[in-house]
């Protein structure tokens, strides 16, 4: 059983900056495809980037592209969100997953990840 472990949420207010970590329990981390994704209030869960499990593939949503990096440690079996110019419609539960199937280009459907973290909570303030 994989065990992912969100943190590095909070209040910020916006344009300002946070950077989410995903710790895995999981000793061979590196083979896994890494997602991120959230979900607002009254929304559905949607899509934010994904990372391959050697990092030279990187997708990202429209709505936080050229404003967020998604990269990952794999020495520390740790996946990163980097965060820049936040917006208030950036406010949500951020999740990371896990992808069991060793793809070269990750994927950006969430039906397409095993295992979910529990959430970090994002706030950002107008």
């Amino acid at each position: 059983q994989v065990q992912l472990v969100e943190s590095g949420g909070g209040l910020v207010q916006a344009g300002g900056s946070l950077r989410l970590s995903c710790a895995a329990s999981e000793r061979t981390f590196s083979g896994y495809d890494m997602g991120w994704f959230r979900q607002a209030p009254g929304k559905e869960r949607e899509f934010v980037a994904c990372i391959s499990g050697s990092g030279f593939s990187r997708r990202y949503a429209d709505s936080v592209n050229g404003r967020s990096t998604i990269s990952r440690d794999n020495a520390k079996n740790t996946v990163y969100l980097q965060m820049n110019s936040l917006k208030p419609e950036d406010t949500a539960v951020y999740y990371c997953a896990l992808d069991l199937r060793r793809m070269l280009v990750p994927a950006s459907s969430e039906r397409e990840y095993d295992y979910w973290g529990q959430g970090t909570q994002v706030t950002v303030s107008s």
